[in-house]
Order: C-alpha cells, then structure tokens, then sequence
C-alpha cells in the first residue's frame, strides 16, 4: 500500500526535485547568499531523510579533532523544547538540547556542545563565547546552505544509496542526486564487515565520483558491555537471558539483531520518540523484572525516569572498513591548513 501510495506521488517528487534544484542553483550562481567564517568548518550530513549514522560519524570527528583544537558541535537540536541558541551546561538535559546533541555533552564534556535551527545564528554566538572554538562541526547541514562549510562529509548508508532513490514522496531524498557533488568525502555506512572489494568498487561506479572525491566504507561497531548509570555487564552474559529490547531510532533492526534472543520482547518507536507517561508505564509493565536494553540515544532521554533501575544501552561507533588513516590525514589536513591561513 505504501509503495502505491509514493507511486501515485510521483509528479509531486517531480515538483519537489525541482524546487530545491532551483535553489541550489541560485545558492551556486550566488544570488543567494551563503555566509562564510574564518575558521575550518566540517558539515556532516546526507541527502535523504534520517538514519545514515550520522551521530556516530560526528563523534568520530570529536575522538580525531578534539586532542588537537578546540571542538565545538553545532546542531539543530531536533524536537528539543527550547527556542534559539542554547549552549550546553551542567543544567542542560534532553527536552532542552534534543537527544543527540545531550548524548555529546554526556559523552564529552570537554567540548562545547550547541544547538540553533539558524546555523548562522548558532555559529556567530558560538565566535563570540570567551573561549572561541577553533574547528566547528555541522550535525545534519548538508542543506542547510545559508552558511558555506568549508569541508563537506556525506554519509550515505548501504543497501539504500542515493543513486538508487527518488526525490520525496517517492522516495527519500531531500534534494537530488547531483546534489552528492557538493561533498568533499562521500562515506557509505552501515556496511557488511566483511563487503569485498568487488562490492566495493560497483557501488563506487553507481556513485559517479568527481576526481577530487574520496569515498569510504564504515560499519556500525558494537559495544561489548551494555552500561547502566552505575554498572556494566558483557553482552555475550546477557544474549541468552530473557530481556526486553527497545528502539525509538530510525533503523533499528541492526541493534536488535545483535542482543536478540528467541524469548526476548521488542518494542519500537518513532525516531526521536518523545516517551510520555503513559509509555513508561506499558514499558515497565512489558519488562516486569527483565533488564531493559536501549540505544545510547534513547537512554538519554530514558535513564532518569522509572525504568532507570533496570535500564542499560549498547553504545555504537563508526569504523571503517579500510583505509582510516587516508580519512583521518585528510580531515586533519584541511583543519591544519585552515587554522594556519587564519
């Protein structure tokens, strides 16, 4: 029913598709204007609509950049509670940053963690705090081209490339698939461990690189302890215990294949689910005394309310699948040569 449905929506994709490729090409030809800043800026984002990794990746950029530079984080704070720039603190939380940008702060706090829908906005009020960020990073910017990052990163995710989707309602993409030659690396994520170079290099040729793109392949890497507020616990002593497994993320099926078991209970929410009384309680009566297992970016929004005794998540991260190091020269490159042409 739903693929008729984005079959009879097509001439809208058509309507759509050219649309955001007007605006593009007046962003490129300058008649709108695009705002610069006199520091490395690093946007990560995708061309079709949630769940490409995208968190993982910007904390990988935070793990390579962040015992060099001063790192700032700059999202948009996706269904957070508060209006405007926010800046993190100790006072800060969840409904008030939104679950990604709270589950930075958590994660390093040695760095500043900001949210502004108005990128421009959020950067200037970043520029202007006592302690100046020296590398800005761009969570979900990809269109958002009222301001000109200076290094572009676009994650699209295996099984499900842009260069075999449509335009929205179609299909995902926010913009069309010329829009990829903005990027300057192009990371295809979520991949098999073990995908072969022959793999590799058709997907490399359905992707139609320029010359002066990179492209990679990451995979989803795993925890091998679930973690509480206070304790851990080895996954491999907990993956044939009766548990209850819970997702509010875009694509979880990945997460529940590695902690399922054959009498384990799943629940599934929206991404970004904002989880109300009355789900705390169905969940708590679900579990009954088994462990509640979640992603890292539930929990955030999870771990002070009434599950929280028996509450754990499995945190994630993303590896590549070879070739790291060019990654990482190349990241550290444009940030080096930036900073000392400041």
């Amino acid at each position: 029913m739903i693929n008729l449905l984005r079959k009879i929506l097509f001439p809208f994709s058509i309507l759509y598709g050219f649309i955001t490729s007007i605006r593009n090409f007046l962003f490129d030809k300058g008649i709108l204007k695009s705002h610069t800043f006199d520091l490395p800026i690093i946007a990560v984002g995708n061309l079709s609509v949630g769940g490409t990794g995208k968190t993982p990746q910007i904390e990988y950029l935070i793990r390579l950049l962040s015992s060099k530079y001063k790192v700032a984080t700059l999202s948009r704070g996706y269904k957070r509670k508060s209006e405007g720039f926010v800046l993190a603190d100790a006072n800060s939380n969840a409904a008030v940053l939104g679950d990604e940008p709270f589950q930075f702060y958590q994660k390093f706090p040695n760095i500043q963690i900001a949210v502004d829908a108005n990128r421009k906005n959020g950067i200037e009020q970043l520029l202007s705090q006592p302690s100046k960020p020296e590398v800005i990073l761009l969570d979900d910017a990809y269109q958002h081209r009222k301001v000109k990052a200076g290094f572009y990163v676009l994650l699209t995710s295996y099984g499900d490339i842009y260069a075999d989707d449509f335009m929205l309602p179609t299909g995902n993409l926010r913009e069309s698939r010329s829009g990829s030659k903005r990027a300057n690396i192009i990371i295809v994520t979520k991949c098999p461990e073990n995908l072969s170079i022959e793999e590799q290099n058709k997907i490399r040729i359905r992707l139609k690189l320029n010359s002066n793109q990179e492209l990679y392949f990451s995979y989803i890497d795993y925890d091998e302890f679930i973690y509480s507020e206070s304790k851990s616990i080895k996954v491999d002593e907990i993956k044939n215990a009766d548990k209850l497994l819970l997702a509010g993320i875009a694509k979880p099926e990945p997460f529940f294949a590695y902690l399922q078991s054959n009498n384990d209970e799943k629940l599934v929410f929206p991404d970004h689910h904002h989880f109300s009384e009355n789900d705390l309680v169905n969940i708590k009566d679900k579990a009954q005394n088994k462990l509640i297992i979640t992603t890292e970016k539930d929990y955030v929004r999870l771990k002070n309310s009434v599950l929280k005794e028996q509450l754990y998540y499995l945190p994630i991260k993303s590896s590549f699948l070879s070739d790291s190091d060019n990654f990482d020269k190349t990241i550290l490159n444009y940030v080096g040569t930036s900073t000392r042409n400041r």
